[in-house]
């Protein structure tokens, strides 16, 4: 959506040219994300947290894995 209001204005601000590349398109989406799952990662963890929503330990897998039901808690 950006691109289609930003590029139309590259033939008045030259700057807005970049947006034609793809490469940065990918860029600028990537770095969004990253910044979404940054920022708004942790919150919503600990909301899932909260609401008690976690994996299930079983107790015949193997011995070593048992140890997750202990740093969950």
């Amino acid at each position: 959506m950006l691109y289609q209001l930003l590029y139309a204005l590259h033939e008045r601000v030259s700057a807005f040219n970049v947006f034609k590349y793809q490469t940065f398109r990918t860029l600028a989406a990537f770095l969004t994300a990253f910044f979404f799952c940054w920022v708004l990662g942790p919150q919503f963890i600990r909301r899932l947290q909260s609401r008690q929503l976690k994996q299930v330990i079983r107790t015949d897998g193997p011995q070593s894995h048992l140890f997750k039901s202990v740093l969950s808690d």
